[in-house]
């Protein structure tokens, strides 16, 4: 572990490797790899996963190499076999969908995922107008909105804000994609508010603990950086925010890659200090080899600028635990 840093020192370095911290896995995500590597551990090969698990693509090939196999819906797994429903949620109607092809389902959905879909229910229980900030065809947009499909419509960025349609001004709601931008999300949101002042928040903050995190590290380590590095897979939404956050806070410039083998040797022309940092889905060892890949170049070893603690863990889902006590049983 690099040595720490005080929050507000990263000015101090004039040609250093600066290493967010908190950075990477999630207690969501590091809760649905392993409910992934206990079920093939379980059961054994092939355990069937919609869609990837989480957003890294190095993830989900280490994955397919011990026996997952990946599929885009649940019609593409043989009956009565073990699906994976993946980090991002799913709608009620993938679950039907399963029950209907007598698949064995574990469902690995981020509790604080779940938590958005409960806020779903309730407001359109209440009949409220729900108006869901987030990106078109991600997957948790989709498993959210199918929640209360009559309910919610997506709103992407603050000009959508006019072509609002509800029925009544005074009973609008709002939740949102737990990996956005927090700056970005509360701008939609006062967009939302300036238009139906009566707007109904959720009951706590949708953008999950870690994208925050995250963000607010980044921002620390990019104020005075010449290039900021974003290890993350370009579908993972908080990883790609990450790189518009840097360049807000005043990055010279920010790069997203999946790995090392990305960097570009031209982003380090004239480039004396370099910040790091990675998404929550992207395992330690590919930071470690874009720290290398920059050690190998003439950098000093990085310095971590620590901003926030992170003890959270979820336990594994419900139907996991009850298999992996019989078996213990057994």
């Amino acid at each position: 572990m690099p040595p720490v840093l005080a929050p507000g020192r990263a000015e101090d370095a004039e040609r250093a490797v600066l290493l967010a911290a908190p950075r990477g896995y999630c207690a969501g995500v590091d809760r649905a790899v392993i409910t992934v590597e206990k079920a093939l551990d379980l059961y054994g090969a092939p355990v069937y996963v919609r869609k990837q698990i989480v957003h890294n693509k190095h993830v989900v090939a280490d994955l397919e190499s011990r026996g997952a196999v990946f599929v885009e819906e649940v019609d593409e797994v043989p009956e009565g076999a073990t699906v994976v429903f993946s980090a991002h949620g799913v709608s009620p109607e993938v679950h039907l969908q399963a029950a209907e092809r007598s698949l064995k389902t574990i469902d690995a959905t981020c509790p604080l995922v779940t938590k958005v879909h409960h806020e779903a229910r309730r407001f359109a229980g209440d009949d409220l107008d729900i108006l869901l900030i987030g990106h078109a065809g991600h997957e948790e947009v989709e498993g959210t909105a199918g929640e209360a499909p009559g309910h919610i419509q997506l709103v992407q960025t603050p000009e959508d804000v006019a072509r609002i349609e509800v029925r009544d001004p005074a009973r609008v709601s709002w939740l949102s994609q737990t990996t956005l931008s927090v700056d970005e999300t509360m701008t939609i949101v006062d967009a939302i508010r300036d238009r139906f002042p009566l707007l109904l928040d959720p009951p706590s903050d949708d953008i999950c603990y870690a994208t925050q995190n995250r963000q607010t590290a980044v921002k620390e380590i990019s104020r005075d950086a010449d290039l900021v590095i974003v290890v993350g897979s370009g579908n993972s939404s908080n990883s790609v925010r990450l790189v518009e956050v840097a360049l807000e806070a005043g990055a010279g410039a920010a790069y997203r890659v999946d790995d090392a083998s990305e960097i570009r040797e031209s982003w380090l022309d004239g480039v004396e200090s370099v910040s790091v940092t990675s998404g929550a889905s992207v395992p330690e060892d590919l930071v470690d080899g874009v720290l290398s890949f920059l050690a190998d170049r003439g950098y000093p070893a990085a310095r971590a600028v620590h901003t926030a603690e992170e003890s959270l863990v979820f336990a594994l889902p419900p139907e996991l635990r009850r298999d992996l006590r019989a078996a213990q049983r057994a």
